[in-house]
């Protein structure tokens, strides 16, 4: 899987554009803290993935494992930012669907390679 032919690359960069986008608008008290967390996972997600399209087959899954687990933080990190209204309904319903996408798309390249990986 090549990150430049993957709707999976292209759709995290689109979210993390628009996070960026959107986090300017958070209150400046929190821009070190809560906004910092959730870019750093945010990017954290991305750097996993390619991270697992340069490894061996064998290491893949670790880090794509890793990269679920960030999209796990920034899933946190959303619903605190909703909860205390950093993001309005309409924000947070849009983060929503694009994190459950990514989300079954990296499902999907894990279940790929668990099929791969018992064919051998």
């Amino acid at each position: 899987m090549l990150s430049d032919e993957s709707p999976l690359f292209s759709k995290s960069s689109d979210f993390i554009d628009w996070l960026l986008s959107v986090t300017n608008h958070f209150p400046r008290s929190q821009r070190l803290v809560i906004t910092k967390r959730l870019l750093d996972a945010a990017l954290d997600f991305q750097e996993r993935l390619l991270e697992a399209v340069h490894n061996s087959f064998r290491h893949q899954q670790s880090k794509l494992d890793q990269a679920d687990s960030e999209l796990d933080k920034v899933r946190f990190y959303l619903r605190m930012a909703a909860r205390k209204q950093w993001l309005n309904e309409g924000q947070y319903e849009h983060a929503a669907r694009m994190v459950s996408e990514l989300g079954r798309l990296l499902g999907g390249w894990k279940k790929g390679n668990q099929r791969s990986d018992t064919a051998f």
